[in-house]
């Protein structure tokens, strides 16, 4: 077995939201399997903080930050000119950030369901585009989307959360076929409840919680670590032949029946 297909040294790697819960989970891992990470999120104390605690387990690794909120069409456009200008182009980018508000359909504002297709989607699809022609240095590349479970099948979470999670696997699939010729691999993963503090609330709640149990045949909530495992195997070279793909990382909670 050659060691190397299930390392990332010497490649960089950019995540989205990473300042926090699944995105500092996969900061961290992409770090152990040898990567440098650049990361991005909008809270400028929660990612000095990430920083700090990634590069004190991670000293020899290189870890930078940037505060951006990926929503916005001009801070996109300034992240990527700040990888740009790390003058090595990009292997890996993890489209992580998100947000959601939770109504029924018909309580929104229009504002509200367009910001969340702003963050959930549109950053996703636009950050690809910007980072196309940093991950083409490489004849190797691959990115990464943070799915959902909602872009499946029907659960709580509000209709355009699912619907921009929805229209986020079919972008990868798009994507993935799309970039194929340029050594681009383009591949998403679905979570259910993982513990997160933006879970936590819902979850205290010990009949929801049982509600989510009875409905997940591994019975236990994910971690954000069992996220960030599946993303950074998706980025190894040993993955190299997957790509199009949109991996449940959902204790088979999309195959229960009856």
């Amino acid at each position: 077995m050659d060691p190397k297909r299930w390392r990332l040294d010497g490649q960089l790697a950019l995540v989205t939201g990473g300042s926090a819960g699944i995105g500092r989970a996969i900061a961290r891992e992409l770090l152990g399997f040898g990567a440098d990470v650049l990361l991005a999120a909008r809270d400028i104390a929660a990612l000095d903080a990430a920083r700090a605690e990634l590069l004190e387990d991670f000293p020899e690794r290189e870890i930078q930050a940037f505060v951006a909120d990926v929503a916005d069409e001009e801070q996109r456009r300034e992240l990527l000119d700040w990888v740009e200008d790390f003058g090595e182009g990009l292997h890996i980018l993890v489209n992580n950030a998100g947000g959601n508000v939770v109504k029924p359909a018909t309580d929104y504002t229009e504002d509200e369901w367009r910001q969340v297709f702003e963050i959930n989607l549109f950053s996703a699809f636009e950050l690809s585009r910007y980072a196309h022609p940093l991950l083409t240095r490489h004849a190797a590349s691959s990115i990464v989307n943070v799915g959902s479970v909602s872009g499946v099948t029907h659960v709580r979470t509000g209709a355009p959360y699912g619907m921009s999670k929805a229209a986020m696997h079919q972008m990868t699939r798009n994507l993935a076929v799309e970039w194929a010729e340029d050594g681009v691999r383009v591949n998403a993963v679905a979570p259910w409840y993982i513990r997160t503090r933006r879970t936590s609330d819902k979850l205290a709640d010990p009949d929801y919680l049982d509600e989510v149990l009875l409905r997940t045949p591994l019975g236990r909530i994910g971690e954000a670590e069992e996220v960030a495992a599946a993303v950074a195997f998706l980025c190894l070279p040993a993955a190299g032949y997957i790509t199009g793909e949109c991996i449940a990382v959902d204790g088979g909670f999309l195959r229960y029946g009856f």
